[in-house]
C-alpha cells in the first residue's frame, strides 16, 4: 500500500512540476516583417533567447522549425554565476529558464519565432506558466540586436492592441546578456523519455500536437 501511494505521490509531482496552461485565446496573428527571406546576403545563423516557461515542454517546440539549427536549454536572466537547476528553481538566483535558438534566417525570421513564442505559452501572467509559479518561469523575450528589441516591442504591442489575450502581455524584453546551459539530463528531454515518462506523455506530448496542428507549415521535413 505504501509502495502505491508513494507511487501516486512522485506521479502527482511529476505532472505538477512543470504544468503549463492551454491557450484559451485565438490564433496568434502574424506580424508583417520587412526581412526578406531568402537574401543570400543574411548571415548563415542567428541566436533568439527566449524564456516561455519549462524549457522541458519548449525545447521540443522549437526544435520542431524548419531552420532551427540548435536548442539548448538553460537560464538566463540573473546574476547567479554557473546556477544549477536547483539554485534556479529555489527563486533566488534571478534567472529564467530558457531556450537559446540557433535558426537559419534565410528558412525562418526571427518574427516567425515570436510567433511560435506567443501561441505556446501564456505571456499574461506574471512569473507564472500553470502550476508553476516564479520567477524563473517569467515570460521573456532577451534580444541580441536593436533590430530584434525592435520586432519584439512592435509585436508585444500589435498583440495587445488586437485583443489577441484577454489581458495586457507582461513578457519582460530586454538585452541579452549571458546564457548558462542546463544540466545535461535537461537537454534533448523529450526526445530521449518521451517514451517512457508519464510527464512527457501526458502534458508535452499533447501540447507538441497541439503546436504541430497549428503551425503545420512550419515544420521540419521528415
Amino acid at each position: 500500500m505504501n509502495r502505491i501511494l508513494s507511487l501516486c505521490c512522485w506521479l502527482l509531482c511529476t505532472l505538477t512540476a512543470c504544468a503549463q496552461t492551454e491557450q484559451t485565446t485565438k490564433k496568434i496573428p502574424p506580424m508583417e516583417d520587412s526581412t526578406v527571406k531568402n537574401n543570400p546576403t543574411l548571415p548563415a545563423t542567428e541566436i533568439a533567447t527566449l524564456a516561455n516557461g519549462c524549457f522541458w515542454c519548449t525545447e521540443a517546440v522549437f526544435i520542431s522549425l524548419e531552420g532551427v539549427v540548435q536548442v539548448t536549454s538553460g537560464y538566463t536572466g540573473g546574476k547567479t554565476k554557473n546556477p544549477t537547476y536547483k539554485e534556479v528553481c529555489g527563486g533566488e538566483t534571478g534567472h529564467a529558464e530558457c531556450l537559446q535558438i540557433v535558426y537559419d534566417p534565410v528558412k525562418i525570421s526571427f518574427v516567425e519565432l515570436l510567433e511560435v513564442f506567443w501561441e505556446t505559452h501564456d505571456p499574461t501572467t506574471l512569473n507564472r506558466q500553470g502550476n508553476d509559479v516564479g520567477t524563473q518561469y517569467r515570460s521573456g523575450i532577451f534580444y541580441h540586436s536593436e533590430e530584434q528589441r525592435e520586432k519584439a516591442l512592435q509585436y508585444k504591442e500589435s498583440l495587445n492592441k488586437s485583443g489577441a489575450f484577454d489581458r495586457p502581455i507582461v513578457t519582460e524584453i530586454t538585452p541579452f546578456e549571458i546564457f548558462y546551459p542546463a544540466e545535461n539530463y535537461h537537454q534533448q528531454y523529450y526526445e530521449l523519455n518521451g517514451d517512457n515518462n508519464p510527464y512527457c506523455q501526458l502534458v508535452i506530448r499533447p501540447k507538441l500536437e497541439k503546436f504541430r496542428k497549428v503551425f503545420k507549415d512550419k515544420l521540419k521535413k521528415d
